[in-house]
């Protein structure tokens, strides 16, 4: 969110006289976009939409009690949402629009009269909005922004009010209270992130950037390191991640194993009863081997059958003999 005051100039922004030629200005798009057939918008204020601008110009001209002839009898202000912020207050132009408004009215002008310390509120400032969707030296495709005139005095027509003083909150002398731009643009930032509930990186936040611009060479180091921390991040949430997806794994990797561990259960079961019946084959193998053979009872007390074939045996080979 980029938020400045155009400082006053013979030119447009001479606020000096009148506002005619600002308010000129602030209108110089409407007619190409109307010869286009394209959306427009009118500018409004705190409560009303689609106001002329001979109106807006007859309110800010009036309203100028007890000021000198060369003092400022307005200011002007420009309030540029960035591209990134601008995709998430619409998908349209009009969308977009409408939350601009929106913006510059529930947060940007409140804000704007706390400033002042003066006790003031919204409804005491004088002001007057228009939307410009178009930048001519700008590469982006979104461009919309605000242009705001503020009258120097507030609605009352008393008190006179200036976001350009250099006094902030001064307590004594003829000057009281003051403007304290830098608190502005910080409250005006936050309060976008909370209405919208964005989500904003260091590198867009206004204290970076005006660190980075106009801080000492100290701070700005002190800012580079801040944002090395803010980078490093999300690799601490990818870690954590990470943890989280390895233990939400462990249930899941315990199922096969109890498969496996069921398996093996039933493998050496089944393995068992095998060698069982094995063994036992075995067994009446060697029982039917050692049925063949003669036992020991056999062999000391033979058969009167087998000791006469032994007899016939003898004689024959001593028959054999030669003398």
């Amino acid at each position: 969110m980029n938020i400045d005051f155009p400082p006053p100039s013979k030119g447009t922004y001479n606020n000096a006289g009148g506002c005619r030629q600002l308010a000129n200005y602030m209108e110089h798009e409407d007619l190409e976009r109307m010869e286009k057939g394209i959306y427009t918008e009118g500018f409004f204020n705190l409560t009303e939409d689609n106001l002329y601008k001979a109106d807006v110009i007859e309110a800010i001209d009036t309203n100028i009690g007890q000021l000198l002839k060369t003092d400022a009898k307005f200011y002007a202000i420009h309030v540029s949402p960035s591209e990134k912020e601008l995709k998430i207050m619409g998908n349209t132009e009009q969308e977009q629009a409408e939350v601009m408004k929106r913006y510059i009215r529930e947060i940007f002008i409140p804000e704007y009269a706390k400033n002042f310390n003066k006790g003031l509120s919204a409804e005491d400032i004088k002001f007057y909005g228009k939307i410009h969707f178009d930048r001519n030296r700008s590469d982006n495709e979104l461009n919309m922004h605000c242009h705001l005139i503020v009258s120097r005095k507030d609605l009352s027509n008393k008190k006179k009010l200036s976001p350009l003083t250099n006094h902030k909150n001064t307590k004594k002398g003829a000057i009281k209270g003051g403007f304290d731009r830098t608190n502005l643009f910080q409250q005006a930032e936050a309060g976008f992130d909370k209405l919208f509930d964005y989500q904003r990186n260091l590198q867009e936040t206004f204290v970076y950037c005006n660190t980075m611009k106009n801080g000492s060479i100290k701070d700005k180091l002190q800012m580079q390191e801040q944002e090395l921390k803010q980078s490093r991040k999300p690799l601490v949430s990818e870690i954590e991640n990470s943890k989280k997806q390895e233990s939400a794994n462990v249930g899941t990797d315990i199922q096969p194993n109890a498969q496996t561990f069921d398996q093996s259960n039933e493998q050496p079961a089944s393995q068992s009863i095998n060698q069982t019946s094995n063994s036992i084959s075995g067994q009446n193998a060697l029982s039917s081997l050692f049925s063949i053979l003669p036992t020991a009872a056999d062999v000391s007390n033979p058969n009167p059958e087998d000791k006469q074939r032994l007899r016939k045996q003898k004689k024959k080979k001593k028959g054999r003999r030669i003398g």
